[in-house]
């Protein structure tokens, strides 16, 4: 399952449903909340945060928090269709072992396991 920050353009989010993926998006449920509030839903739930911002990179990284999978995307706003069908490529063939900080952008795609 995947919690879509309210970053994320809603094209990706359709695309992403589309191929079948369940995700729930911040901008449906509760617009605003602070990125605690995103990752304590995520780890409740066992979410994989979807995210433009890079605060989460340093959630996890700087300050330690566990559990947390982050799909972190990088593109520019002409490349929104392009890295949604990037996320959905990788999501479809791609075995993840969870908690994973992964990077993703229309050209290249970079896993870290935590």
């Amino acid at each position: 399952m995947i919690l879509a920050d309210e970053n994320i353009h809603s094209f990706i989010i359709k695309t992403l449903r589309e191929k079948n993926f369940s995700v729930i998006s911040v901008n449906e449920l509760s617009k605003g909340i602070k990125d605690e509030q995103i990752i304590q839903w995520a780890l409740e739930k066992g979410y994989m945060v979807l995210t433009e911002d890079k605060d989460f990179g340093e959630w996890v990284f700087a300050h330690h928090v566990k559990n947390l999978s982050v799909l972190f995307l990088r593109y520019s706003f002409m490349e929104y269709e392009k890295i949604a069908h990037t996320i959905a490529f990788f999501l479809l063939n791609q075995q993840l072992v969870h908690p994973v900080f992964v990077t993703i952008t229309p050209k290249k795609i970079r896993v870290r396991q935590l």
